[in-house]
């Protein structure tokens, strides 16, 4: 009530250790005070310990605290303890919870060596405890799920964790771990076993010649087959696939050996191992390149042609009119086109070259062209020059023979008329 005087605690405290209890007065008036065990004997009455357990200790004795020590705390010592005060009397209680760790710690596994592929029971017993454990399971640093069991006995408690496991190859030399949480264990207190698997063989193979990886005609081949299992293979074969081996093969345990490679030798190849567990392969598709050839270095041959224009020019020198010219016929110029042929087989490392001897042939061409324009019009410039006085004089001529001017007139239009049969023909 409001006039409690009287206090103390609740101990808890691990099997084997020391438990402390304290009985307080907060207003000391040289009361006694008397500690009393469950079973309602005096252990302590003021400094005097009447029950002849020497496992009690007296630690503190005042007006205002009576402090007493437990050694070498049983299970049996559990329950509540009372502090009592006289005049007026009050009294108050403590209770002394002991806790048990795991006495036991057992795992077992239903198989000590298992198959890949297949599930295996594993048990975890944590044995006689207080209060009752937490199991987990570890497969390596994963975390599993159990499923548990608890079971009591006298106030004690024993937990089996059962965990179905499905392992595969890379299970094996694993540990699987039972790891138990209790409030009286401190750190991890676990226990494990190694996974032992059995798996059938892993193959692969590996070309140790040639080192480039490329197979040619004349060249030699080897290959060696790594196969990895447990129980280790103890043999290794090659065949050939739908096809039987070359005679020039050599076969020497896990390598495989042809000399003077041929396109006949085309095909799969392929390694076995196997084990009590099973069996495996791995297979190496060979094609034969054909040798390496030398080829020259590539020639460039650039052909250029001049083309000339030609000018042909055909006068009737009895013409008396103004000639009239017809055409003018040019040879066509293949220069480019041959150029274009010869630069198409041109390899695309010397474009650089094959586009210099371009513009030299072009500038040539265009070099030609002008200068024979410049012929054309000088030719033309000396013909018109000479045909026109050729025609003042025919024109003049019908003048000459006539004997007045009348006649002259008349001389002069028969010449014009005749003028018309004749033509000249400038080409």
């Amino acid at each position: 009530g409001d006039g409690q005087n009287l206090f103390t605690k609740d101990v808890t405290v691990i099997e084997g250790e020391v438990a402390t209890i304290s009985c307080q007065v907060n207003k000391s008036d040289d009361s006694v005070i008397q500690l009393l065990n469950p079973n309602r004997q005096t252990i302590y009455f003021r400094d005097f310990r009447p029950l002849k357990d020497s496992r009690f200790q007296l630690l503190n004795f005042s007006s205002s605290e009576l402090k007493v020590s437990l050694t070498n705390v049983s299970i049996s010592d559990e329950g509540r303890y009372f502090c009592q005060l006289y005049d007026p009397p009050q009294e108050s209680y403590t209770t002394i919870t002991v806790l048990v760790p795991p006495r036991n710690l057992m795992i077992d596994i239903q198989k000590d060596t298992a198959v890949e592929g297949e599930e295996i029971e594993v048990n975890c017993t944590a044995m006689a405890s207080k209060p009752a454990t937490t199991i987990r399971w570890f497969k390596g640093n994963t975390e599993l799920k159990g499923k548990s069991e608890v079971e009591e006995w006298s106030d004690m408690y024993t937990v089996t964790s059962q965990l179905m496991l499905k392992v595969h190859k890379e299970d094996d030399g694993v540990p699987v771990i039972c790891q138990v949480e209790h409030p009286a264990v401190t750190g991890n207190l676990q226990t494990q076993r190694y996974l032992e698997v059995q798996y059938k063989p892993q193959v692969h193979i590996q070309m140790t010649y040639p080192l480039q990886g490329l197979t040619r005609e004349g060249d030699a081949l080897e290959l060696t087959c790594e196969a990895i299992g447990k129980p280790q293979p103890v043999m290794v074969t090659w065949v050939r696939v739908d096809d039987e081996m070359p005679q020039h093969a050599v076969l020497s345990g896990p390598n495989l050996f042809i000399n003077n490679l041929n396109k006949t030798d085309n095909g799969t190849y392929r390694c076995e191992a196997s084990n009590i567990v099973g069996k495996a392969h791995s297979d190496y598709m060979l094609y034969v390149y054909d040798p390496p050839t030398t080829i020259p270095p590539p020639t460039t041959t650039t052909t250029t042609t001049t083309t000339t224009t030609i000018l042909t020019i055909i006068t009737d020198t009895t013409a008396t009119t103004e000639p009239a010219v017809h055409g003018l016929t040019q040879l066509p110029n293949s220069a480019e086109e041959l150029d274009s042929e010869d630069l198409s087989d041109s390899r695309a490392g010397e474009e650089g070259a094959i586009r210099a001897v371009d513009h030299a042939v072009i500038g040539g061409v265009v070099a030609v062209v002008v200068f024979a324009m410049l012929c054309l019009l000088i030719i033309l410039g000396r013909y018109f020059a000479r045909h026109k006085g050729t025609y003042f004089t025919h024109e003049a001529k019908g003048a000459d023979d006539a004997a007045d001017a009348d006649t002259a007139i008349i001389n002069a239009e028969g010449g014009q008329n005749n003028s018309e049969e004749k033509k000249e023909y400038f080409i």
